[in-house]
This record gives C-alpha cells, sequence and structure tokens, in this order.
C-alpha cells in the first residue's frame, strides 16, 4: 500500500470540507517524556508541543485521545482529563521518579505490560523509539495499525552529532531499524526526517508520509502595537537599550547555546543587544548549566546574557514577539518548532542548516541558515541583521506569512486520513486502485487555484 499526502495544498480549509467518517480512540504513546511537561524542561521539548496540540485538534474533530506517559513523580494520579476528548494517562514503569532519559529504556518492557492492562485503542501511534518498543508488539496484540514518529535518530558512533551528548542506549539504534520496518506506517514531521527513516532505519519509502507540525497563530503573534514589549529581570547594562535576542531550547551541547554566546562577544559593544536563555537542563546533563555560566564568565559578557530557565507557552511567546532575533544553532531538527513559532510571532531567526531547519526557516526571506558552525560567521550574521532595522522587520513580515500554511487542524486532519485509510487497508475496504489518501475534488480543485481567504479558510 502507497500512502501519498501534500499536506501544505490546502491550508487549514480541511475543517470546513473534510467530513470526519468515523470518532476514533487513538492512544499516543510517550514513555519517557510527558506532554505535560514544559517545553524547555528535563527532557521536554518540541515533540511534546506537538503531541499536546495534536491530541487537542483530533478531539476537536471528535476522537478522544488518551496521551499514555510514564509516572514520574508518586503524586501524579492515573488519569489527567484535559477536557475535550484527551487525557494523559500515567503508567507506573520503574521508579516514580523523573530518570535520565538513558535510563528510562531499562523500563520499556514494564511500561508495555502496564499499557496491556488497559483496554485496546483502535489506532496505537508511537512517538519516540521507547514508545514504539513497548508498544509495537501490544498492538498486534490488540489486532490494530501501529503508526510510529521519530523525532530524532540516533547519532551512529563517531558522527560529529554525538559530540558531548551521552552514549547512546545499545538497544536505540536496533530498536529505531525494528519500528521502520514493522509498524504499519511512519509519520515524518519533515522531509529531512523522512530521508533519514528510510536512509538510516531502513523504512519502506511507501509506507512513510510527512504530517508537519502546527502553530497556534492565536498564541504566537506579532507584538500589537499598543503592547508593551517583555523585558528581562533586573535589567542592567548598555544592552538594555539594544534590546535582546531569545534563545528557547533545553540546554544540552546538541542544542548549541555555547555558539551563540560565543559568537556574542564578537558583536561590537555598541551594537550588542541582551541574550536571554529560556531553557533548563536534563539529568543526563547535569552539569553543562554551569559550563555556560563559566563561558559567560571567561567572554566578560555577565551584563549582557541572562538565564531564564524553562518557560510557560505564553510567557515563551511574548518574549519571541519581544525578541530582535531568535536563534537556534542546533547541531539537529527534525523539524525546529522553535523556528516556526518565531515566524509566527514575526520575529526573523538565525538558525543552522540542519534537519527540518532547512524547511522551518526560509533563507534570506524568514530568517538566514548557517552552514557554519563558526562563532565569527554567526556574529558576521547578526551583526547584518541587527544593523539594518528595515530588513529585520521586512524578514519578520514574511516570516508571518509563511507561518500560516502550518495548523494543527491541518495537521490533526491529515492524520485522520492516515489512521482511516490505515484501517480501511486493515480490513479490506480500501481501493488499491485508487490515488491513496486522494484530496475532495472540490477541495483539490480551490486548493490549486487558492481560492482560499488570508486567513486559510474555505
Amino acid at each position: 500500500m502507497t500512502l501519498t499526502l501534500d499536506a501544505r495544498e490546502v491550508g487549514d480549509a480541511y475543517d470546513a470540507v473534510v467530513p470526519l467518517t468515523r470518532p476514533l480512540r487513538i492512544a499516543m504513546v510517550s514513555m519517557h517524556t510527558s506532554p505535560l511537561d514544559a517545553p524547555g524542561s528535563g527532557d521536554a521539548g518540541g515533540m511534546n508541543v506537538v503531541e499536546r496540540h495534536t491530541a487537542e485538534a483530533l478531539a476537536e474533530l471528535g476522537h478522544q485521545v488518551d496521551l499514555i506517559t510514564r509516572r514520574s513523580d508518586p503524586s501524579q494520579p492515573d488519569v489527567v482529563d484535559l477536557g475535550g476528548g484527551v487525557r494523559v494517562r500515567h503508567l507506573d514503569a520503574g521508579p516514580a521518579a523523573h530518570l535520565a532519559k538513558s535510563a528510562i529504556d531499562a523500563y520499556v518492557d514494564e511500561f508495555a505490560a502496564s499499557m496491556g492492562a488497559l483496554d485496546p485503542y483502535e489506532i496505537v501511534h508511537s512517538h519516540h523509539w521507547m514508545s514504539g518498543m513497548a508498544a509495537l508488539q501490544l498492538a498486534r496484540e490488540w489486532g490494530v495499525p501501529h503508526v510510529q514518529s521519530y523525532h530524532s535518530v540516533a547519532a551512529l558512533p563517531g558522527d560529529y552529532l554525538s559530540e558531548g551528548e551521552p552514549p547512546e542506549s545499545p538497544a536505540r539504534v536496533a530498536g529505531e531499524a525494528l519500528l521502520a520496518v514493522e509498524s504499519d506506517l511512519v509519520v515524518a514531521i519533515s522531509a529531512a526526517e523522512a530521508r533519514t527513516v528510510v536512509s538510516r532505519c531502513g523504512a519502506d519509502p511507501n509506507r512513510v508520509v510527512i504530517v508537519p507540525p502546527g502553530v497556534d497563530a492565536q498564541q504566537f503573534r506579532p507584538r500589537a502595537l499598543d503592547e508593551a514589549k517583555w523585558t528581562w529581570p533586573h535589567e542592567r547594562g548598555p544592552a538594555c537599550s539594544k534590546g535582546y535576542m531569545l534563545f528557547a531550547g533545553r540546554l544540552q551541547p546538541l542544542k548549541g547555546p555555547d555558539l551563540v554566546i560565543a559568537a556574542l562577544a564578537q558583536v561590537p559593544e555598541e551594537l550588542r543587544p541582551h541574550l536571554v536563555v529560556a531553557g533548563e537542563v536534563s539529568k543526563d546533563f547535569a552539569g553543562y548549566a554551569e559550563e555556560l555560566g563559566a563561558m559567560v564568565g571567561r567572554l566578560g559578557l555577565e551584563q549582557y546574557v541572562t538565564f531564564m530557565g524553562s518557560q510557560s507557552r505564553g510567557r515563551l511567546a511574548e518574549m519571541m514577539r519581544g525578541a530582535l532575533l531568535v536563534l537556534v544553532p542546533s547541531h539537529s531538527e527534525t523539524f525546529g518548532l522553535v523556528a516556526l513559532e518565531s515566524a509566527a510571532s514575526g520575529t526573523p531567526v538565525i538558525a543552522s542548516s540542519a534537519g527540518g531547519l532547512r524547511e522551518a526557516v526560509v533563507h534570506g526571506e524568514t530568517g538566514q541558515l548557517m552552514d557554519s558552525r563558526l562563532p565569527n560567521d554567526w556574529a558576521s550574521a547578526m551583526i547584518r541583521l541587527l544593523a539594518d532595522p528595515e530588513l529585520l522587520a521586512r524578514m519578520g513580515t514574511v516570516a508571518r506569512i509563511h507561518a500560516r500554511q502550518y495548523s494543527w487542524h491541518l495537521t490533526a486532519h491529515c492524520l485522520t486520513e492516515v489512521y482511516e485509510q490505515l484501517l480501511a487497508a486493515q480490513d479490506g475496504s480500501y481501493d488499491q486502485g485508487t490515488r491513496p489518501l486522494d484530496l475532495p475534488p472540490d477541495l483539490e480543485t480551490r486548493a490549486r487555484n487558492g481560492d482560499f481567504h488570508a486567513d486559510g479558510h474555505v
């Protein structure tokens, strides 16, 4: 069975046109990190955002979605009802404590056993390899399709992406390959991720689809003319009058915050803005925050850098729309949700030309992509944009337009089609002679003719 989907043709016009065939009971499995955790804290990041927003958008279509995760605190209840058809279910697997991500895969079998005590679902959609390893066999026993999303793929031994990272679990590379071959479908978040799971994990290209993430354009939006600009606490020093740049993400070597700190030191003082760092370390990188703090001290940047810790979604949006630039220096990203949220906020991005960031950022239009990881090259990019307010404003405007094509409603509609065709294939009602995942003809025609309003609705 070949599944194809060009989600970006239609925007969220899907909302009014594609009917829901029937409500589904969906398990979205997230073993190692809870969708309730704030992005930037512990091991929470873009995956947590994708899971929760996707679940809520699927529920708005009438589906029942359970977000299934490991209990990491004894006070966590078995079930948290988020309302509207979405629940979080905490399962026992290992100690009820926050563990290093690298230690959690020891409890995959326990997690699978706990999940097996639940009533069967109609679709099992696993996020990250540990979730898949726990859920794949269970889906087989229930006789339902298993869908796998990776969000990241293991760095191979000796790969530059593994520099500064803890050793991969010995089971991860083999587990990712098994899931690529045995799952009914792989849902990738970007073309870059699709390429990786095919070339590195051996997935059948005919069983890989790309469903991009969305962005909440009501929350992540440009600053209104009468809206006060967010300011960091305890403002001091000459940087106060020059605004700030924002780094938002987990503090770990893979995310590259050290690169932007080193680059900041090479921006002339008369142009140098403040740098706000929003994010925390996880147990796997317990000493990294101290290393970054020491680096700030060595470079004499104490009055130019503020570490803010993990932020709520609302506060992060406020910070983004007030920033001059958002910096995404990651060695690798499957998509780069922070870059998309920045675009929706009307704030240009300087990002690594890596993975899905090449899809989230339009080079020269919504920001700048960097092939180099040399601090002086990043400093040059900062200087060029900071010295040209008109260019910054123009990029911010185009970024906002670019972000409009991404919608959580569209993500949910695309996944619904994927799920329904998997179920139809399973019960034999899928017509192999039709074009897979056909759009309704009237919708496809209107999409190609551009017959949509500016907000993306028919």
